[in-house]
C-alpha cells in the first residue's frame, strides 16, 4: 500500500517539538511535507533557542519515518528560525487528545469556508453564507479564523467588540443579521501586522474556539486564511469539521490553487462539500448582456474532475462589494438580487444536507 502524507503526519504528531510540550505538527515546525513513491522529503523549522536540537531531532524523525511500511527514503532537513516570543514563556500545554471538539458541545454542525488564494471572495461568501443559513431560522456564528488579514469585524457590521464574562470567557458579537461573530480583528489595531509563528496561531485559535460563549448552534462557519498554511491545518487536526466549502474564480490561476486546496483537506480527511464559483460572470443592468469577465466554466469543469459539487455560482455585483466594506452584505442589503439569491441556493443547499436533529 503506497504511503501517504496522512500517515507521515500521523508519526509526527507522536514526535515532540524540542524545548516544549506539543508535538511537531501542533507546534507548527513542519513547514514543507512532500511524499513521492517510497521517497518522503520533510523540511522542519525549529527555534535557534534550541543549540544541538536540529541533529538530534532529524535523527529521530528519519528513525521513525524509515520505520513505516512502503518508505524507502527519508530527506529530512531542518532549519533553524529566530523565536518570536518572549525567551522564557509560560508553557503551554498541548490541546486534548481529542481535540477541541469537547469545548463546544453544543455546535451540531462546523463548516469551514477555504480557498487556496487570497482575493477570490472567500471572506465574502463566508458572511453572506452565515446570514443566509441564519435567514432560513437556523442559529448560526461566523469565526473569523483568518488572524492575519481579519476582514468579519467589519463586514458584519457591528461597531461594538465582544464581551467579557466573569467566568473569563467571552461573548461573541451580536451582528444585525443575527450571526453571532468573532473575529480577531475586534481585538488588534487594523493597521498593525500580526506576525506570529505555529504554537502562538494555535493557541489563539484555540482560545476563539473555546473561550468563546457560542451558546447552541446549528452551523458555525469558519472563514479560513487562504492558501494551505498552519491555520488551516490546526483547525482540520482539532476542530471536528463536517465539512469545507471551498472557494475560487473562474480564472486557471485560481483554479489551480483551488485544486491544491481540495487535495489537502481531502488527505486530512475532511469532507469536501463542494466548490463555489465566485465573480462567475456580470450582467448589464442597462441592457441584460451577460460577460464571463474572469473566463467561463472553470469552477464547473473543476468540479466535474474533482468529483465534488458545483455548489454555486456566484455573479458579479458591485452591491456585493459596497455591503461588505459598509457592514451590511448583499443577502441583507439587496436580498432580492441575483447575488444575494445565489448565496441563498448555497444555505439551502447545505440545509439539505444538514443532519437531522
Amino acid at each position: 500500500m503506497p504511503i501517504s502524507e496522512h500517515d507521515v503526519l500521523r508519526i509526527l504528531h507522536t514526535i515532540p517539538a524540542p524545548g516544549g510540550t506539543a508535538n511537531l505538527v501542533q507546534a507548527g515546525a513542519v513547514r514543507q511535507l512532500e511524499v513521492d513513491g517510497s521517497t518522503v522529503r520533510l523540511l522542519l523549522g525549529i527555534e535557534a533557542s534550541q543549540p544541538g536540537a536540529s541533529e538530534a531531532l532529524r535523527a529521530a524523525v528519519e528513525r521513525q519515518l524509515s520505520a513505516l511500511d512502503g518508505v524507502e527514503t527519508v530527506e529530512v532537513r531542518v532549519q533553524t528560525m529566530l523565536a518570536t516570543v518572549p525567551s522564557h514563556p509560560q508553557p503551554q500545554s498541548a490541546p486534548e487528545p481529542e481535540g477541541w471538539g469537547h469545548l463546544i458541545p453544543d455546535v451540531k454542525r462546523i463548516i469551514a469556508v477555504a480557498s487556496g488564494k487570497g482575493g477570490v471572495g472567500k471572506s465574502t461568501v463566508a458572511a453572506n453564507l452565515a446570514l443566509a443559513l441564519a435567514a432560513t431560522g437556523r442559529s448560526v456564528g461566523l469565526l473569523d479564523a483568518d488572524i492575519y488579514g481579519p476582514s468579519q469585524q467589519l463586514m458584519m457590521g457591528s461597531e461594538e467588540g465582544p464581551t467579557g464574562d466573569p467566568s473569563g470567557k467571552i461573548h461573541p458579537v451580536d451582528t444585525p443579521g443575527g450571526v453571532k461573530v468573532m473575529s480577531f480583528g475586534y481585538i488588534v489595531d487594523a493597521d498593525q501586522p500580526v506576525i506570529w509563528r505555529g504554537p502562538m496561531l494555535q493557541k489563539a485559535l484555540e482560545q476563539f474556539v473555546g473561550d468563546v460563549l457560542w451558546g447552541e448552534l446549528d452551523d458555525l462557519i469558519v472563514d479560513l486564511p487562504p492558501g494551505t498554511g498552519d491555520v488551516a491545518l490546526t483547525l482540520c487536526q482539532n476542530v471536528p469539521l463536517a465539512g469545507v466549502v471551498i472557494v475560487t474564480t473562474p480564472q486557471d490561476v485560481a483554479l489551480i490553487d483551488a485544486r491544491k486546496s481540495l487535495h489537502m483537506f481531502r488527505k486530512l480527511d475532511v469532507p469536501v462539500v463542494g466548490i463555489v464559483e465566485n465573480m462567475a460572470n456580470y450582467t448589464c443592468p442597462e441592457c441584460g448582456h451577460q460577460e464571463h469577465v474572469f473566463g467561463s466554466g472553470g469552477g464547473r469543469r473543476t468540479a466535474e474532475d474533482l468529483g465534488v459539487p458545483l455548489l454555486a455560482e456566484i455573479p458579479i455585483d458591485p452591491g456585493i462589494a459596497s455591503g461588505g466594506d459598509s457592514g451590511t452584505p448583499v443577502v441583507l442589503q439587496h436580498p432580492d438580487s441575483a447575488a444575494a439569491k445565489a448565496f441563498i441556493m448555497l444555505a439551502e443547499a447545505l440545509v439539505d444536507d444538514a443532519p437531522a436533529g
